[in-house]
């Protein structure tokens, strides 16, 4: 059978663990896809040969389009990142009928419903399992190894650069904007590290996993994103005192009133196996009807980590070249027919529970004060801890965890305690996740 023809949109990070990944395991490759797969075709306009061997053996040139365009190239892998011109490339590769691959998490994110709709029309398959987590192939898990449950909901750290910084807050007492430059410093974060820090590249990813888990459109635009920047070492403290730790969770959840899909710092209980995973690593724990919770644990980014799905994705492609479309695993897990529009919540009506951190007056009254607020807010405490002021000092640290309540009635009362005399500055809010099974 003949081999299989790539065309190769970049030759950067992961462009090239792709590059030489396919090439060193070759062999292997063409026993599990039963045939060979060779890359003929790159486009790139900045690459390092000398991390490349072979790469004179392909065709080389500046020109996307024309890879696109070329009438012997059967799987386009498109790892330029962005929304254009990644958008038009690979919407030109489904109109001329070849297979895509991608890692592109924030083209799936945004433009995924208007890519796997122009794919079913032409008959070929777009493949983004390296979109989400790296190389953990969390993908695959969700649409084809959880395929017999209902997913209940599902969470992760699936930003290697927040988990980082946080774990370096917590383990040696540093700073966020500390921790922040040297993650800089060490390539995990960009120059300019908005997308990391504050979130917006864990929402893309969120928005890829809540639509394969529950079979809704995605919608990236509903993700509820906040970022770390605001988070203390003193918060990461506190938190250990009651037994819980500091995550940046991306979080979904199927209720009876619709889907939630957020993203944000996140209180979780110590002895959680995902309270543990620290450093750059990624992790996405699944809870689901028929099988219980399941974590995935791995990199999340990085070269050949991330080149490993990408290979396995045109793998996949490679086997299911001569299979009837309509016999194919189904992009979003869910037959195109059965995709359901179900309401996505506003963080308004999520309910959870919440760290509370606020400086006080030390005087008498102030904590009754603010556990009347609360109480007439429908606002249950749990726990409190105050840290006595400094000697000479006339200001207080009370720290609440609450129980379970809307955020609506949370955001009210917040506001009201914030109107009180006694109380200096905003209070600090992050929300607590017990990720319970039951």
């Amino acid at each position: 059978m003949k081999p299989v023809n790539v065309g190769l949109l970049g030759l950067g990070t992961v462009g090239g663990g792709t590059f030489n990944v396919l090439n060193r395991n070759a062999e292997e490759i063409t026993r599990r896809a039963g045939r060979g797969i060779r890359i003929t075709h790159a486009a790139a306009r900045d690459y390092d040969p000398a991390r490349l061997p072979g790469l004179d053996k392909i065709r080389i040139t500046d020109d996307a389009f024309a890879v696109v365009d070329n009438a012997d190239i059967q799987i386009v892998v498109e790892l330029i990142g962005g929304y254009e011109p990644a958008r038009e490339l690979v919407l030109r590769a489904i109109a001329n009928g070849k297979h895509v691959v991608t890692a592109n998490k924030a083209l799936i994110a945004k433009h995924g419903n208007e890519i796997f709709a122009a794919a079913q029309e032409k008959g070929v398959m777009v493949a983004f399992e390296a979109a989400v987590a790296g190389g953990i192939p969390i993908i695959k898990a969700i649409r084809e190894g959880l395929a017999a449950n209902q997913i209940m909901w599902l969470t992760g750290i699936i930003n290697g650069t927040g988990n980082f910084i946080l774990t370096e807050m917590r383990d040696k007492g540093r700073d966020f904007d500390d921790v922040l430059k040297e993650a800089q410093a060490l390539g995990y974060a960009e120059a300019d590290p908005t997308f990391d820090v504050e979130g917006i590249d864990a929402a893309h990813k969120l928005t890829i996993l809540a639509s394969i888990a529950f079979g809704i459109p995605l919608q990236f635009d509903k993700v509820y994103t906040e970022g770390i920047s605001r988070i203390t070492r003193e918060d990461v403290g506190y938190a250990e005192q009651f037994g819980y730790r500091i995550k940046h969770l991306g979080y979904t959840r199927r209720t009876d009133r619709g889907i939630e899909m957020r993203v944000h710092p996140t209180l979780i209980p110590e002895r959680r196996l995902i309270a543990n995973v620290d450093g750059v690593m990624n992790a996405v724990l699944v809870n689901a009807d028929a099988v219980g919770p399941t974590l995935y644990y791995g990199a999340g980014a990085g070269a050949e980590p991330t080149a490993s799905a990408v290979v396995a994705d045109i793998i996949d492609v490679t086997r299911t070249l001569t299979v009837d479309p309509l016999n194919r695993v189904p992009h979003l897990a869910f037959q195109p027919g059965a995709i359901a529009d179900m309401p996505v919540l506003s963080m308004d009506d999520v309910e959870t529970a919440y760290y509370l951190r606020m400086q006080v007056t030390d005087k008498p009254g102030v904590m009754a004060d603010v556990a009347r607020i609360l109480g007439d807010a429908g606002i249950s405490i749990e726990a409190i801890l105050q840290k006595e002021p400094a000697p000479e000092a006339d200001k207080a640290t009370i720290i609440l965890l609450t129980h379970v309540v809307q955020e609506r009635q949370m955001n009210a009362a917040i506001t009201k305690i914030e109107t009180l005399d006694s109380i200096h500055g905003e209070v600090t809010r992050i929300r607590l996740e017990r990720l319970s099974v039951k």
